[in-house]
């Protein structure tokens, strides 16, 4: 019978960074995917590469920090692996800051954005808002996924696909594989990063809950109409690098519903247009929705459980496109039983009684 090291349960970002990691240290590395990688909230994310003291929660701030100073590298490494570019951009972003933020941005000494030289079509309906210039990066979530997939695959990692985990096997106390709906596998290490689902998989149930975002996208009249990202109140605009224009997002509890909405969908397109109104031509290309995986404190949870050789990698809400390097590296150091560079005790499943 075939065995693994680590079998990963889920095929997100965050599943694909970890085996990636894992396999670079000679880990034999198996994802189990309900779906197909990549699919999901990875599918679903804008990308916007976001470590901003004023948003970004305490706990988090030195994890969103140092991933965000990997990005250049482990983009890198995946479009040279798998062939494949990733789109990743660093334009910065212009920030319309809502009322609550507008004292603490001024200061924190963020420079504020001249929109005539940065981005003149801002300047009609903006010309009276305070805004500021962030130097952040942005990455096409797809392309990120579909790469690190294809380096997943040329690492040597295996992949049961369309295979939905339902319980992690435990024998004497001890995780040593997984149960599917299709077959079983085994491991002598398993990794819960399930994403929006983990919480449904037992021995531990995790607090995860599926948190819905609506977005659409639009064709920008030229692919470099808007040069950098967009964020305000009322909706952030991504622009990539093929002329597309993404616009979200919402944040909806709705349990496992993906479906959208057109009252939504109209909302977020009329924000766009009271944003830059030159986008009122625009065509609109699509609209979708995701599934990201929330916590009752919008930390994630990161590390050993209370069983051992049981891991968890998930509840990252809106920042697993950004936290995903960091994530790879720290959880393969847990796994490893090595002591990961960032402490992960605000992190630890065990800040939930029943997980």
């Amino acid at each position: 019978m075939k065995t693994w090291d680590v079998i990963i349960i889920g095929g997100g970002i965050i599943g694909l960074s970890l085996s990636i990691a894992l396999r670079k240290r000679g880990a034999t590395v198996l994802i189990v995917e309900r779906g197909e990688p990549g699919r999901e909230a990875s599918h679903a994310a804008g990308g916007m590469l976001v470590d901003c003291l004023l948003e970004t929660p305490a706990a988090l701030q030195p994890l969103a920090t140092a991933s965000a100073r990997m990005y250049p590298e482990f983009a890198h490494e995946l479009e040279i692996e798998s062939g494949m570019k990733v789109d990743l951009r660093d334009q910065g972003t212009i920030w319309f800051p809502s009322v609550e933020h507008l004292l603490q941005a001024q200061a924190s000494g963020s420079p504020p954005a001249t929109l005539a030289e940065l981005e003149l079509c801002l300047t009609g309906t903006n010309r009276d808002r305070p805004a500021f210039y962030l130097k952040e990066r942005s990455v096409d979530p797809r392309a990120l996924s579909r790469a690190a997939w294809q380096a997943a695959k040329h690492r040597g990692v295996d992949f049961s696909s369309g295979d939905e985990v339902t319980a992690v096997t435990i024998t004497d106390g001890r995780a040593v594989g997984v149960t599917t709906t299709k077959t079983a596998f085994h491991a002598a290490k398993i990794v819960n990063c399930a994403g929006a689902w983990s919480g449904q998989i037992g021995p531990h149930r995790l607090p995860t809950r599926p948190v819905k975002g609506q977005m659409l996208c639009l064709l920008m009249p030229s692919p470099t109409f808007l040069k950098h990202v967009i964020r305000a109140p009322e909706a952030y605009l991504i622009p990539r690098t093929d002329g597309r224009l993404l616009v979200g997002a919402t944040v909806e509890e709705a349990g496992f519903d993906k479906r959208t909405d057109i009252p939504t969908i109209q909302r977020l397109h009329r924000a766009a247009l009271g944003l830059v109104p030159e986008l009122r031509h625009a065509k609109i290309l699509e609209d979708w929705s995701g599934l990201r995986p929330g916590t009752p404190d919008a930390l994630p949870i990161l590390g050993a459980t209370a069983t051992p050789g049981y891991y968890v990698a998930t509840g990252h809400f809106r920042d697993g496109i950004l936290l995903a390097p960091i994530t790879a590296e720290i959880m393969t150091s847990v796994i490893e039983d090595r002591t990961p560079e960032h402490d992960l005790s605000p992190f630890s499943s065990s800040r939930f009684s029943d997980a």
